[in-house]
């Protein structure tokens, strides 16, 4: 998961402060990308202007792949649009930025000598991701014929339309994707929305406004935990969860 940050310094001391992260050093090498580490280990990053690729303050999620070429040219034979083309990153993997044909922004990453991140629902990690989309059928098809994911409908009624998406042979749900028609506020977008685990939503979101982020909603109790919807200073939106306990 990366944001367009378009305030690097902020951003290293907002989610240091709020989940502990550790802001790694920019590397020059790399047009200022950065990475924050949590115990040690890569969980997001960070990145300014790219080309003709500008700093949005928007979160979004990377999606694998074995051959970015291939699911790149299948993205855009599909309707998406290429925002930033295959780009190697030294020997750690090779990425690229595209928005889907429902406008929703997201990554690609080839695994080089770097996975990717491989802990989720702990403190300061990944626990969920959701595509909010204007076009739910146009969305499900697109995830569905180039990324191969199985889609499982949750609910279909015109108050609540939810799928999850898995990939093939796996057992586990990978990713919620939701009908936001007549939700959205006027001139919202389809995107991306990322979940982080956290111990105590309510003390995480004490720690936001302390450190100048808003907090939209919640918290909330659910059946998959206590939600909070909230940003960062720079107004990159982003959900916190603390998951149920039994």
């Amino acid at each position: 998961a990366s944001p367009g940050a378009s305030d690097f310094p902020t951003s290293r001391h907002f989610y240091r402060e709020l989940v502990g992260w550790e802001a790694l050093e920019p590397d020059r090498a790399f047009g200022g990308y950065f990475n924050f580490a949590r115990q040690g280990t890569w969980t997001a990053g960070a990145m300014g202007d790219m080309g003709d690729f500008k700093a949005d303050d928007t979160w979004k999620p990377y999606l694998a792949t074995e051959d970015i070429a291939q699911t790149v040219e299948a993205a855009q034979s599909a309707g998406a649009e290429i925002r930033v083309p295959g780009m190697p990153g030294a020997d750690l993997g090779v990425q690229a930025v595209l928005s889907d044909p429902t406008g929703a922004t997201l990554g690609l990453w080839q695994a080089g000598t770097w996975p990717g991140f491989s802990v989720v629902e702990e403190h300061g990690a990944p626990s969920w991701f959701e595509l909010h989309t204007l076009d739910y059928a146009g969305a499900l098809a697109f995830y569905r014929d180039v990324f191969g994911f199985e889609v499982t409908t949750v609910s279909d009624t015109d108050q609540f339309r939810y799928s999850v998406v898995r990939r093939p042979g796996d057992d586990a749900d990978l990713a919620g994707v939701c009908d936001d028609r007549g939700v959205l506020a006027e001139g919202a977008v389809s995107h991306w929305a990322i979940y982080w685990e956290v111990d105590s939503v309510d003390d995480a979101v004490d720690t936001i406004t302390k450190l100048g982020g808003t907090v939209y909603a919640g918290p909330d109790d659910s059946p998959y935990g206590r939600i909070a919807v909230v940003s960062d200073p720079q107004g990159a939106k982003f959900m916190l969860r603390t998951r149920p306990r039994v």
